[in-house]
């Protein structure tokens, strides 16, 4: 028997969508659970729950962010100029702390520009994403870079452990950049549930007048949210070079869909004051396993993006449901409250 109040969490449905998934792919390939096949999701986890945690942080605060892989994109390729030009060779905390200042300093513009402007958040993003990708494809000239600084590159080689499928003979590997990952998911959920930092989040996306009149500071709120996402972002960006090797800067076009994505699927609500680190967690790795294991069940890997796009409908929709609902209730639990106390035939009888 299922409880009543956990069939009423979001994370409950993602997770079961994700045991019928698992189900299914293991009845149909039998090869879901194979070491190699956990560690490839694992490593594919990596870039998109790092991003995930600094859009839910934005989204719970009541904005949303669009300009975020163009930060990456700009930071990145920034961080990795900057190192080839001084012939840099030292540690790569250098780089990564290029990388993620650069897009500390970007996502701070965003914050005040929301806070300042009183423009939806989408609309501001959305300009300021176009600056960034602009400036890097044409003052910086982007251009796939293969030979990257010497620390960058012996960072992409140090793994935790490497496995082998015995049956298949397909060996995979988890990077240590991994411990990234862990890092900035025990840190949101820090923050989130231990800090007033975190209240004021939940608090401004849930009504920001009333987030001020409690005495949280609005404006502090919004550049710590938007700041943060710009360093992960930066932080991100450079990450992704590690991963694949080499310095992709159009990588990244496109790829706040599939963020947006897995944070409303994991019960995130669009218009704020709502949102859980599990949650998104399971929605990110719902999605991760979709572009991963398309092809264990033999469908071609362009239809990750029709259902990617039919996942953020569905969880766009079960968002505005439950936001309706918690309406719906409150009115009537105000109703019963003035029906009771007589308030409501007061005011009648005052206004006639």
């Amino acid at each position: 028997m299922i409880p009543g109040r956990l069939l009423k969490r979001n994370e409950f449905y993602v997770f079961a969508t994700i045991a019928v998934f698992v189900a299914v792919i293991e009845f149909q390939s039998g090869q879901f659970f194979t070491n190699n096949n956990i560690a490839d999701i694992a490593r594919s986890m990596i870039v998109p729950g790092m991003l995930a945690m600094g859009l839910m942080m934005e989204i719970i605060a009541g904005g949303i962010d669009v300009s975020f892989p163009s930060i990456a994109m700009l930071s990145m390729y920034s961080s990795i100029l900057i190192m080839r030009s001084m012939n840099y060779t030292g540690s790569a905390v250098f780089g990564f702390a290029v990388s993620a200042g650069i897009g500390l300093c970007l996502g701070i513009i965003n914050g005040i520009l929301v806070h300042w402007l009183k423009l939806p958040a989408f609309i501001i993003t959305l300009g300021t994403g176009s600056i960034c990708r602009g400036f890097t494809q044409a003052v910086l000239r982007s251009r796939n870079i293969s030979i990257l600084p010497p620390p960058v590159a012996a960072l992409g080689k140090k793994y935790l452990f490497t496995v082998t499928n015995a049956e298949s003979g397909l060996s995979s590997s988890l990077p240590v950049v991994f411990i990234f990952l862990i890092a900035v998911v025990i840190g949101t959920a820090f923050i989130l549930r231990y800090t007033i930092l975190g209240r004021g989040i939940y608090a401004l996306g849930g009504d920001s007048v009333a987030a001020a009149r409690a005495g949280f500071n609005i404006l502090g709120t919004e550049l710590f949210v938007y700041g943060f996402m710009g360093a992960l972002s930066g932080f991100v960006g450079l990450t992704r070079t590690v991963l694949t090797g080499s310095c992709q800067p159009a990588s990244f076009i496109g790829y706040e869909m599939t963020i947006i994505a897995a944070v409303v699927l994991g019960g995130t609500r669009i218009s704020g004051g709502t949102g859980t680190v599990t949650g998104t967690l399971l929605g990110t790795l719902l999605l991760t396993m979709v572009s991963n294991s398309l092809i264990l069940l033999g469908i071609p890997t362009y239809w990750s993006k029709f259902t990617v796009g039919v996942m953020i409908v569905i969880g766009t929709g079960m968002s505005a449901w439950q936001a309706l609902k918690g309406k719906t209730k409150l009115t009537s639990v105000v109703a019963e409250r003035d029906v009771n106390t007589g308030e409501g035939a007061g005011r009648c009888g005052n206004g006639s």
